[in-house]
């Protein structure tokens, strides 16, 4: 089928970049480097996202490029049993984790306006948006549906314009505008008293005993997360890659950009929480609680905030217009819908679904690690076990690498085939024990 392609290699670069940096880098990476202690998680992560991260892509790549289809048809047209089934359930997953995401990026969208109100004397909590731990609260819903109603309709815009005019162009703007955002924060971050000390801590004191199989396992989970990896995301964009474009060049190039963003990101925040004294472990509020403080006790510090929540709200916004591009593909693609009423059926269904995680944590924390966590595992896996166990070895090695140009190595197809399913089980399966069963410790 004609399918429409990026316009250049930097816009598909800065495209993919931007999809798989999102929330996962500002705001997921720092807490889970808190969470598991440190340089031993940074140094294992950086060694992952190489030896495993690079060729999951390329399989995904590989998938949606060769089938000319997001995961809503790749499956069936790769050989997966029950291919389109599948696809159709991934479908029904990223329109629920969109949902979630999309609240989560209006909360980011509110601590942007609440530190923009400082030097005009206006006194905005921006806790207040954040969803009670049980229970109802009728200011923070309010609050929750506005912003993700707006964050929504900035989404569909974008879509509506395509591909090259709407999410390549978008990118093109919104990515190294993020990168400067976090250089400066950084500089500001490491020329605070006592920031050497977190900066010790983040990646010089590495001790091999803190390597344990809870680090191991958060680092491999955090690596699908941060890259965008679950048979979704990086197949539709994949179906935008030239035939004549190698899956490897633009795998490790995400992989580079994705995993520099990540470790400057905790170098800007990981440094600044040591030198106000606060505590790293603090969880998924990092951002929204410790760094306020943060920000708060800077000279001009709403300068820093405001640099940092916008910063964090374009690097969501581009991973929620990857979720859309994979909701739009899925419809277009498969049904006699057009695009243009595909956008705004799919915009209403991820406001809707959106409304129950934003009750209270109690439904949200399940609904974040069922769809962003599980299912993205599971979709990932399923990605690789079609382009390794379902094609035929030559197949898989042609659809990996490109048209007309140097053969890809036959080791490659064995390492998807055994190597990297053998990865994406063991986070699976931890994350089955700790978050669904209980029965493991992360110690």
């Amino acid at each position: 089928m004609t399918r429409e392609t990026f316009g250049s290699r930097f816009g598909a670069l800065m495209t993919l970049v931007g999809v798989a940096v999102g929330l996962g880098n500002v705001w997921r990476f720092p807490y889970m480097v808190g969470k598991f202690g440190g340089s031993a998680f940074v140094l294992f992560y950086i060694l992952i996202s190489v030896v495993i991260g690079v060729p999951a892509l390329m399989a995904e790549f590989a998938l949606g490029r060769s089938t000319r289809r997001g995961p809503v048809g790749a499956f069936a047209a790769g050989g997966l049993p029950f291919g389109k089934q599948v696809g159709w359930f991934l479908f029904a997953v990223v329109i629920a984790a969109t949902g979630y995401y999309s609240a989560v990026i209006g909360w980011v969208l509110y601590y942007a306006i609440a530190q923009l109100a400082v030097p005009f004397g206006v006194a905005l909590d921006a806790g207040a948006i954040l969803p009670p731990d049980t229970g109802f609260n009728a200011k923070s819903f309010v609050l929750q549906m506005a912003c993700t109603g707006a964050v929504t309709l900035a989404c569909a815009g974008v879509m509506l314009k395509g591909l090259r005019g709407g999410i390549e162009r978008a990118s093109k703007v919104i990515v190294p505008l993020l990168a400067v955002m976090i250089v400066v924060l950084l500089v500001r971050s490491l020329t605070l008293p006592n920031a050497i000390e977190g900066v010790r801590w983040y990646i010089l004191k590495f001790r091999l005993e803190d390597l344990t199989p809870a680090v191991m396992v958060g680092a491999l989970g955090q690596m699908m997360f941060s890259l965008a990896l679950g048979g979704t995301f990086m197949v539709i964009y994949g179906s935008y890659l030239k035939a004549d474009e190698p899956t490897t060049r633009p795998a490790v190039w995400t992989v580079i950009g994705d995993t520099s963003a990540a470790l400057l990101a905790g170098l800007a925040i990981i440094p600044a929480v040591f030198a106000f004294g606060l505590e790293p472990a603090s969880g998924p509020g990092l951002i929204f609680s410790t760094l306020p403080k943060v920000f708060a006790s800077l000279p001009a510090g709403w300068v820093f905030g405001t640099l940092f929540f916008v910063g964090l709200l374009g690097a969501g916004y581009l991973s929620a217009v990857g979720s859309y591009a994979v909701l739009v593909a899925g419809v277009t693609d498969n049904t006699s819908i057009g695009r243009k009423s595909a956008v705004w059926l799919l915009a209403a269904a991820v406001f809707l679904i959106a409304i129950p995680p934003s009750l209270n944590n109690g439904i949200f924390v399940p609904w974040d690690l069922t769809f962003g966590s599980g299912m993205q595992t599971l979709g990932a896996l399923l990605a690789v076990i079609t382009l390794g166990w379902c094609m035929s070895r030559s197949s898989a090695l042609e659809r990996i690498g490109a048209e007309g140009g140097t053969p890809v190595p036959t080791w490659l197809i064995y390492w998807i085939r055994f190597g990297i399913p053998a990865a994406i089980l063991s986070v699976g399966i931890w994350w089955l024990l700790t978050s669904v069963l209980g029965t493991a410790t992360a110690a």
